[in-house]
């Protein structure tokens, strides 16, 4: 179980250790299995409350965080000199026990000092025994405190509820000590980019009344840090935890079972029995195979290890270059921390930052993650092109129609069954109502029996890389079986409508069952009684491999979202946004697309070394705001949540922009290419994601917000798809063929005007016209549910400044319209002539958008009475007709002139 848990190499020589972290991990599954099951209500035992869960979720994390990670890696035995860490720790132990001392003769709180100290003490050491053989004890121990310190919470949550803001030395001591080790288990953990990052933030937090004016606060004592950081749901146990506790850890938990039930290898070999034979086809599937496996992952790193170590060295073979070939699984498993269900976990925390639906996330980032991903693969299909690069051999039986029809036929098999199966749940779960889950339970299993049946009756085919791709048909239907769980969690989240945790938990139990079932069913339906023994126990070892997986993969993810709890307190605690709005604002000199520009660079940065989740957190919490304010008083009219994916997309680039991309230094170690170059190529090929959020901060439509009809949504989804293709072949410099100096830039003003016509149109006549608020019910009537309202506010700010702020508020299901504004979080009253607020609820869309107590309604904002802005669609196509003309031509001539490149252009000689 060494490798499952993935422990370090402290106690890898221990077997007792190794049995003890893999049943502690085991036991933190089964906890959050437990948690997220209807059984505790169902029996009325062991029903735990949302802040025991936090704190039970953070005592795991820290203790395996402890016990997994060394204080100091890269030696196998004991330390032999001092490292810096160690010499500072102790250094700082020293004056902190000083200033302790100082602090008892003085009369004030002496002990959260001193407990600061003996801990520092403690970590110190622990650097100069982290190499040995075993498990230290100084880790135990540090790792058993930082448990205990987060599970007070689980103890005490009562009496502190009854002292809120009036801590005991005992809370002093434990917050204190917490916070210590919180960080440290982040620096072991993850690195030391996020606990730096956090650290700083405790300084801000404390050093306040010493900072410069623009940045300025009256700074927190030790009992007002304590009570926010780590005794209230305000810090370390806020939102961000919470999220981590009731979702993430199921989801990360769904994506460790299915790996080990084989469906990681699966994807693998679809994706290469799909396109393995096309020209570039190894790097062709490296973009499906990471896009797959994104969707569940949790880290672009941890995708980029495990799909680049198998995809990185085929597209070496075939002729990309190593720093190409890390460059192409690097842009491909970045993309996939955007792709919905999951969304490297970020999915579930726009739910609470955002204030919308879990559902609805998801159908807002769907379009642009589905065309980045599209115009990625393009972007490999032009770099084969370039460099000559082919495919792996095929096998001699299917030419390339065959492989065309056979594709068509399960693509189009898989929709119809689909189809069928839905119609089918649909016409019985109203028939039986009464028993509609069992009836679909019994369903599901005949299916799944089904197909099984269907694996066992293919031939068992690896994919060997030195031989031939292994056959489409059979290997599709080899795994059928493993998109069950997928389909369950998707039929649960959109047509059900349950939230994600429940969602998660069912799709979980239905791992579990293929798991264990599996194995000796294939066994059965196969006549391979004599193994039956053997592969039970098999079964039971993947179950008990994946729970152990998911818990330690959640290591990482739960102690990130914790220490992210110390930069939101800080950021509520001290104002720093406001503080860092001021000097967004002054920087950008009120101009908006520099101050997008500005958060933009700001999000980059502070996503830097950061795991998606915590990325998310600090960005959300940080550049959001600064958007939401900025940009309304620049007259800029933008729902929520295409704030929250702008910054998050930034935010994520982090993981490629060189020099510090963490996931390019991954794929680089395996491709045994240069880092750097590798990250300048991953972002080349990630142009797209860096143009893509300017564009659906302007146009929406890309959100999937304000249409209307079915042909206006295929336009969109059709223009929006051909725009970044052409945006592709334009900063590929490669079209039909190589562009010429003109042709780049006509390529990219036709890929702006397919994605963004309404710019043109702007420029003519004003996209809004302002009514009367006496026409505000007629207008909510007009709105369907879901859809954004745009209204105009007048009031005071909090300095007492009047300002004039739009607002895009999205309207709820209701009988009238007080109670769909109600759905947005706002409720207006009109007793004293103008239409006024007379309540903001407290983390609705309303309160995010900046709207206040007290502020009236100026008009309502409809779409003026102009032309469609899709005419401006007609000339971009007739330039692109232009460009593509020219382009065929050339490349016609080239072929006449150049044999060689005939071939190459001819398929069947590929």
């Amino acid at each position: 179980m060494t490798d499952a848990v993935g422990a370090g190499q402290a106690w890898r020589g221990n077997p007792l250790s190794v049995r003890l972290l893999t049943l502690i991990a085991l036991c933190w599954s089964l906890f959050q299995l437990w948690i997220a099951s209807p059984l505790p209500y169902a029996l009325g035992w062991g029903v735990v409350s949302e802040t025991e869960a936090r704190s039970v979720h953070l005592a795991f994390a820290l203790l395996l965080a402890f016990a997994l990670y060394p204080g100091r890696r890269g030696r196998s035995g004991p330390a032999t000199g001092m490292p810096l860490l160690s010499l500072l720790l102790l250094g700082s132990a020293l004056v902190l026990l000083l200033f302790s001392a100082w602090a008892l003769f003085a009369g004030t709180a002496w002990m959260p000092w001193l407990a600061l100290s003996a801990t520092c003490l403690l970590i110190g050491c622990s650097q100069l025994t982290s190499g040995a053989s075993r498990l230290p004890r100084l880790d135990v121990l540090l790792g058993l405190v930082a448990a205990l310190t987060a599970l007070y919470l689980f103890w005490q949550h009562a009496a502190l509820a009854d002292r809120p803001g009036r801590p005991l030395t005992m809370d002093l001591v434990v917050s204190v000590v917490g916070l210590a080790l919180l960080l440290e288990a982040t620096r072991r953990s993850l690195g030391p980019a996020l606990s730096l990052i956090a650290g700083l933030f405790l300084a801000f937090a404390f050093l306040g009344p010493w900072l410069p004016d623009l940045l300025a606060h009256r700074g927190a004592s030790l009992s007002r840090a304590a009570s926010q950081y780590w005794l209230s749901g305000e810090g370390v146990f806020g939102i961000a935890l919470g999220v981590s506790t009731s979702f993430v850890f199921l989801f990360v938990l769904f994506g460790a079972l299915l790996e080990r039930a084989g469906a990681g290898r699966y994807f693998i070999q679809v994706s290469f029995a799909l396109l393995g034979h096309l020209r570039g086809g190894p790097a062709k599937a490296a973009v499906v195979a990471s896009g797959l496996t994104g969707m569940i992952s949790g880290s672009s790193i941890a995708n980029t290890v495990t799909t680049g170590t198998f995809t990185i060295p085929l597209m070496k073979r075939v002729g990309l270059s190593g720093n190409r070939a890390g460059a192409v699984e690097v842009a491909s498993s970045v993309n996939g921390q955007l792709m919905p269900p999951v969304m490297g976990a970020a999915a579930f925390l726009m739910v609470e930052y955002v204030g919308i639906p879990y559902i609805e996330v998801i159908r807002h980032a769907f379009l642009p993650a589905a065309i980045a991903y599209i115009a990625l693969l393009y972007i490999v299909h032009l770099e084969a092109l370039k460099t000559g690069v082919r495919g792996l051999p095929a096998r001699p039986e299917a030419d390339w129609r065959g492989r065309l029809i056979g594709t068509g036929l399960v693509v189009s098999g898989l929709i119809v069954v689909a189809g069928l199966l839905t119609l089918l749940l649909r016409w019985l779960e109203p028939m039986a109502a009464a028993v509609s889950t069992l009836v679909l339970a019994g369903g599901l299993l005949l299916l799944y029996l089904g197909l099984l049946w269907l694996a066992a009756r293919q031939p068992m085919v690896e994919f060997d890389e030195d031989r031939e791709l292994p056959p489409l048909g059979p290997t599709i239907k080899r795994g059928l079986h493993f998109l069950l769980p997928i389909l369950v969690l998707v039929w649960a989240l959109v047509i059900e409508r349950l939230s994600p945790a429940v969602s998660a938990f069912w799709a979980v139990m239905l791992l579990v069952l293929i798991c264990l079932s599996q194995r000796p069913l294939l066994a059965l339906m196969g006549r391979q009684r004599q193994r039956l023994a053997a592969l039970s126990r098999a079964g039971m070892c993947d179950l008990h491999d994946g729970l152990v997986l998911g818990a330690r993969n959640m290591v990482g993810i739960g102690v990130a979202t914790a220490t992210a709890g110390i930069i939101v307190g800080t950021v509520s605690m001290t104002g720093l946004g406001l503080g860092l709005s001021q000097v967004v604002e002054a920087l950008s000199g009120g101009n908006l697309f520099l101050m997008l520009v500005l958060v933009a660079l700001l999000s980059l940065v502070l996503g830097l070394g950061l795991p998606t989740t915590a990325n998310y957190i600090i960005v959300a919490s940080l550049m959001a705001p600064i958007v939401v304010e900025l940009g309304a008083d620049a007259g800029l009219i933008v729902p929520l949540i295409a704030v929250h994916l702008f910054v998050f997309y930034f935010g994520i680039m982090a993981d490629l922009t060189p020099p510090v991309g963490l996931a390019t230094f991954a794929a680089a170690g395996i491709s045994r290419g240069d880092p750097v170059m590798t990250g300048v190529h991953a972002l080349r090929y990630s142009l797209r994601m860096i143009v893509l959020p300017f564009i659906f901060i302007f146009n929406t439509q890309l959100l999937l917000i304000g249409i209307d009809s079915g042909l206006q949504l295929a336009l969109v989804v059709v223009s929006a798809t051909a725009a970044m293709l052409l945006f592709a072949a334009a900063s590929q410099g490669y079209w039909l063929v190589a562009n010429r100096w003109y042709e780049t830039p006509a390529l990219l003003l036709v890929a702006f005007t397919l994605l963004y016509p309404g710019f043109w149109m702007d420029r003519l006549t004003e996209p809004w016209e302002q009514r009367p608020v006496s026409e505000l019910t007629e207008q909510i009537e007009r709105t369907a549910d879901g859809d954004h309202l745009r209204l105009r506010f007048r009031g005071l700010d909090a300095d007492g400044r009047e300002v004039v702020r739009p607002a895009m508020l999205p309207l709820g299901a209701g009988d009238d319209a007080a109670a769909r504004l109600q759905g947005a979080g706002l409720t207006l009253d009109r007793e004293n002539g103008p239409l006024e607020v007379i309540d903001v609820e407290h983390g609705s869309v309303a309160e995010r958008a900046g709207i206040d107590y007290g502020w009236q309604v100026e008009a309502v904002l409809v779409p003026s009475a102009r032309p469609s802005e899709n005419w401006f669609l007609l000339p971009a196509i007739a330039l692109l007709s232009v460009i593509g003309f020219a382009q065929w031509r050339r490349r016609r001539q080239e072929a006449v002139s150049d044999p060689q490149s005939r071939r190459r252009l001819d398929p069947e000689r590929r």
